[in-house]
């Protein structure tokens, strides 16, 4: 089994200070770093930081803009979002965007779709908030606009919260690209089972296991090959020279509260991910505590990544 692994790109300073020409600089340092050695890169969907401990005025970058740029500068990755929010995007339009940014990147685009989580921002930018099973209904009906707009000529559609009527999305991805949807809540799981071509989940081991246990029932449930599923894990990495230096890169940073840290020379990590692997886990999309240094990815590339190869 090939596993993958992705770099997520910061979209907003840890720091608070402005997106200025320094932060800018640091990504796309990063970026020629992974370029050649991971497969992929991501960045989020978010208007506003996604991180309850920051600023909600702090600087962000926007998702699909900030993607669009980087794609068209690093010919050599492939790029995802982790993840679009269907809110912030009618499924038919999103469904063009994203068949046009595969066609024009020879097909270097994964769509990362959810169905969003963020209330404040919702609220802030005039979204209505609905309740978790509406927006949960709304994205799956958004996944099937989306695969009929990129294969049917012409598509009509009667849903409960869209309806399209003889809409054209031309030309088409060739191949269409993975939908990868992320979650982990049951309900958002079914949907997963019917929908998704690859599913992200940002969980510690154990509780990524008993979502696959989930995911899986729900397969069976409906005759999906569950093995079709790509599994991927959203994480952080904290990795160094020495055990001591790995645990004080993760120290006191933020992201540990809220991305799953992997902490420790590259052994330690590459026994961490194994254990990952051993539950399913195909393809990993990392952040590097260590940014905007590039020290961590370069020894997880040079003395982690050959061990899955």
């Amino acid at each position: 089994m090939k596993i993958g692994f992705g770099w997520r790109i910061p979209e907003f300073p840890i720091s608070g200070q402005p997106v200025g020409q320094e932060f800018i600089e640091h990504i796309l340092k990063s970026l020629q770093t992974v370029e050649g050695k991971f497969d992929s890169a991501w960045l989020s969907d978010h208007v506003i930081p996604w991180a309850s401990w920051q600023n909600p005025a702090t600087d962000n970058l926007e998702g699909w803009t900030g993607l669009n740029y980087f794609i068209g500068m690093f010919g050599r990755l492939t790029f995802g979002h982790i993840v679009l929010c269907n809110s912030f995007r009618n499924p038919a339009l999103l469904a063009k965007m994203a068949a046009t940014l595969s066609v024009l990147s020879s097909g270097r685009f994964i769509l990362g779709i959810g169905a969003g989580w963020k209330g404040d921002e919702y609220n802030s930018y005039g979204y209505e908030f609905p309740k978790a099973s509406a927006r949960i209904e709304a994205l799956e009906e958004a996944v099937q606009i989306i695969r009929k707009m990129w294969t049917e000529e012409s598509v009509h559609f009667k849903g409960k919260h869209y309806q399209l009527n003889g809409a054209y999305c031309n030309p088409k991805p060739h191949p269409n690209p993975p939908i990868m949807i992320g979650g982990s809540g049951e309900r958002l799981l079914r949907v997963v089972a019917s929908q998704a071509d690859w599913w992200n989940g940002v969980l510690p081991l154990k509780t990524y296991e008993q979502k696959l246990t989930i995911l899986k029932k729900y397969c069976e449930k409906i005759g999906r090959d569950y093995d079709s599923i790509k599994k991927t894990w959203l994480g952080a990495v904290a990795i160094a020279e020495t055990e001591n230096e790995a645990a004080r890169i993760a120290g006191n940073n933020p992201f540990n509260a809220t991305d799953p840290p992997i902490i420790g020379t590259h052994k330690q990590v590459t026994t961490q991910l194994t254990e990952l692997i051993d539950l399913g886990v195909e393809y990993f999309i990392l952040r590097f505590l260590d940014f905007p240094n590039q020290t961590g990815m370069e020894l997880f590339a040079k003395d982690v990544m050959p061990a899955f190869k």
